[in-house]
């Protein structure tokens, strides 16, 4: 039986209750690597995670939602592990110059490295500096970086049958401050628990999925 990728996506959800299952190291393996090989623009990769493992993690986390949004706080604890997806505040120069060190490590420059190396650092910074200095938004334009990284995550998490749920309800402020994530350069947008969905407490589960029709939302030309 051929599978196909939209089989994934037809079939995943949103868990709305988990079950006390955890996710082997095997497969964590495989979400970190998930994390780490997601698109950005211009490679950037303008990103952190902090991965919540233990019962102490767990709750360090859950205090950005107990206050303001408390029903997210049984899926945070309940959850296998919770991730916090964290974007860059400002791409600066050593930054810039990190990323492209690493690239030219990886290989990408092999046979012209007098060349290539400048031509990529040269076009990334011209992007960087359209949104940081010209249209003032690079806060914003890296934060859409990390969005890309969770759409990939869903998707890839579903293939190995593990289920998620991407939370915006919670205090970023309190996040970073609990994991001291603005004194590395970097801003909590979202966090996202990662288990089993409990079929006995999961109404999400079982639902079928609502979405507006293909000729409502794709325009061919």
């Amino acid at each position: 039986m051929t599978i196909h990728i939209t089989d994934f996506a037809r079939k995943r959800h949103t868990a709305k209750a988990y079950a006390p299952r955890r996710i082997s190291e095997e497969d964590m393996a495989q979400v970190r690597e998930l994390l780490r090989f997601s698109p950005s623009s211009t490679n950037l990769q303008p990103w952190h995670f902090v991965i919540a493992e233990t019962e102490d993690g767990k709750a360090r986390v859950a205090k950005a939602a107990a206050e303001k949004f408390p029903f997210n706080v049984p899926s945070i604890k309940a959850a296998s592990h919770v991730i916090v997806f964290a974007s860059r505040i400002e791409a600066d120069e050593d930054y810039l110059q990190r990323v492209l060190e690493n690239e030219e490590e990886a290989g990408r420059f092999a046979g012209n490295p007098e060349e290539f190396k400048p031509a990529m650092h040269k076009g990334r910074s011209m992007f960087v500096d359209i949104h940081q200095k010209q249209i003032g938004d690079g806060t914003q334009w890296m934060a859409h970086q990390v969005y890309l990284n969770l759409g990939q995550f869903l998707l890839g998490v579903a293939t190995l049958g593990i289920d998620a749920t991407p939370m915006e309800g919670i205090d970023t402020a309190v996040l970073d401050e609990e994991f001291g994530l603005r004194e590395k350069g970097y801003a909590s947008l979202f966090v996202v628990p990662i288990g089993y969905a409990d079929p006995d407490a999961d109404y999400n589960m079982a639902l079928p999925k609502a979405r507006l029709p293909e000729a409502e939302i794709i325009t061919t030309v």
